[in-house]
């Protein structure tokens, strides 16, 4: 008999079970990707929305000159800039798009989490994902069009904030129901990295075309966010609950089992079998066991729980769970500093670097290099001394530092930029990967909520919302800022650092507080 190859060994090495927590592992890593994706060519085309046009001129008056009597293309070099981005206010009106989407973003998110709870999760995120897609590809087809009007612009840039906050609420929730508290800091931090990865590989596909037609830097990543919007109308599987159906219909039909079921927590069905030795087995202790591993007896009889069903919980119940408010306003602080980098990093590395578009696109991308190891990092770190919140402020503190070396050494070449942009990345990103992945995670299944797992979805919207204000004022400032120099962007900066920092304190005295022999998180 021929020896079983590896890779069959390997496969049949896992249970259905790990299968499945695999499949949404993935799936749900790759639908959040495809969100951030799409939102990052907007920082990678502002620079060739507004040009330095006095080079530019220069160069195009030379072509024209030795082309004769060519005709000119739709869009000349001689237009330089893109109308109505062309004039000295050009920071202002960028910084008002990137304002106006996460604006709409941080209001969005909190009413986003409700509606979540009460809708099929599925059905809401696909939903969500085709129109993000459809509007993403509408701001690219101005190119195409030769739209010049900034309503338009916002108008785009606001419809899709509102409808790319179906994302997060739901695949954390996802998550959440597949995956315990057990190592959930490693679990939560590497599947984070999708927002580094979405934002690489956005940087990377509108670096591609920027400088060709920047149209097609907004609609190749609108037409992947809406195939992706498909696939997982196709196969998210929102909750282990969802297959014990299937499982139910599945079995032997000589059994004569009659399968009924009730509404449990979400809205997912929950089964129970009573067999006649009087001991009753749960299928959320064994899940999706293969069914020649299960004994079933002769004349089983299905029994119906007398259990209430628990309502969603209400905005300010989640507001009064332990360690809510402190980790929101952590995050507005934190999630300022990130989104600034997300929307303006490209162009400063093009105006201190005197780089064109496509290389400040490529060399900013490290940024988020450094963020997927600082997100891993902070999540490795908490589990092992079972402290979130002074984790995420040993990480706030050294960012302050870091950002103004960074802000010094850019200015002194290529070399010194790349490790510094590694270091920033890190120290930025893992406290914003921590309190979005696993600390809301952590709060959502708290104690105080008895068991009730339809708070999740809103307690994600309540911290995300409330760093997504912050998300929103970040790109907005620094637009403002800027115009006296990027020195005042790194100053407030490192002031929102020190500001998060401060809303963890409480938390972090609790945690240092607690005994040695037997480490308690502040969000226990």
């Amino acid at each position: 008999m021929a020896p079983v190859p590896p890779g069959i060994r390997l496969l049949v090495a896992f249970n259905k079970d790990q299968w499945y927590r695999a499949l949404t592992f993935m799936l749900t890593f790759l639908l959040y990707t495809s969100f951030h994706l799409s939102r990052k060519p907007i920082s990678i085309v502002k620079s060739e929305l507004h040009k330095n046009c006095s080079s530019t001129g220069e160069l195009a008056t030379v072509a024209l000159g030795s082309g004769g009597g060519q005709e000119p293309s739709l869009h000349t070099d001689v237009e330089c800039s893109w109308k109505p981005f062309d004039k000295s206010n050009y920071k202002q009106l960028l910084g008002a798009m990137d304002y106006s989407f996460l604006c709409a973003y941080a209001i969005g998110m909190y009413l986003s989490g409700i509606i979540g709870e009460r809708l099929p999760i599925r059905l809401y995120l696909t939903l969500g994902m085709l129109t993000s897609g459809l509007f993403t590809c509408l701001f690219g087809l101005g190119y195409i069009y030769n739209i010049h009007s900034l309503g338009f612009y916002i108008f785009v840039q606001v419809a899709n904030g509102l409808v790319q906050t179906t994302g997060w609420p739901s695949v954390v929730t996802c998550i959440g129901n597949w995956f315990g508290k057990g190592r959930r800091g490693l679990i939560m931090g590497l599947w984070n990295s999708h927002t580094s990865v979405g934002n690489i590989l956005g940087s990377l596909i509108a670096g591609y075309w920027v400088s060709s037609n920047w149209g097609l830097s907004f609609i190749v990543p609108g037409l992947i966010i809406g195939t992706m919007g498909v696939v997982c109308f196709l196969f998210l599987i929102e909750h282990p609950n969802d297959l014990k159906c299937i499982y139910a219909q599945n079995l032997s039909p000589g059994n004569n089992v009659s399968a009924k079921s009730w509404n449990g927590a979400n809205g997912h069905s929950k089964l129970y079998l009573q067999y006649k030795d009087h001991k009753k087995q749960s299928y959320d202790m064994e899940l999706l066991l293969p069914q020649d591993s299960v004994y079933v007896p002769a004349q089983p009889v299905v029994v119906v729980k007398s259990e209430s069903e628990l309502s969603a919980i209400s905005f300010m119940g989640a507001l009064r769970i332990p360690g809510v408010v402190e980790f929101s306003l952590c995050l507005l602080f934190a999630k300022l500093v990130s989104y600034t980098f997300l929307f303006w990093l490209p162009l400063y590395i093009t105006k201190a670097a005197h780089l064109d578009a496509k290389k400040a696109g490529d060399l900013s991308t490290l940024f988020d290099v450094g963020g997927i190891v600082g997100g891993i990092l902070a999540g490795v770190i908490s589990d092992k001394l079972g402290k979130r919140a002074t984790t995420c402020a040993v990480m706030l503190l050294l960012a302050a530092p870091t950002l103004y070396g960074f802000s010094m050494i850019s200015q002194f070449g290529l070399g010194p930029t790349v490790g510094m942009l590694l270091v920033c990345g890190g120290l930025v990103n893992g406290p914003y990967a921590l309190i979005t992945t696993a600390v809301s995670a952590d709060l959502g299944t708290h104690k105080s909520l008895k068991g009730n797992a339809r708070a999740l979805s809103t307690v994600t919207a309540i911290i995300d919302g409330t760093g997504s204000v912050g998300a929103a004022l970040g790109p907005l400032l620094a637009g403002l800022l800027s115009t006296g120099g990027w020195d005042r962007v790194f100053y407030m900066l490192m002031t929102a650092d020190f500001l998060a920092l401060l809303f963890l304190l409480r938390l972090v005295t609790k945690e240092l507080s607690s005994s040695k022999s037997h480490p308690v998180s502040a969000i226990e």
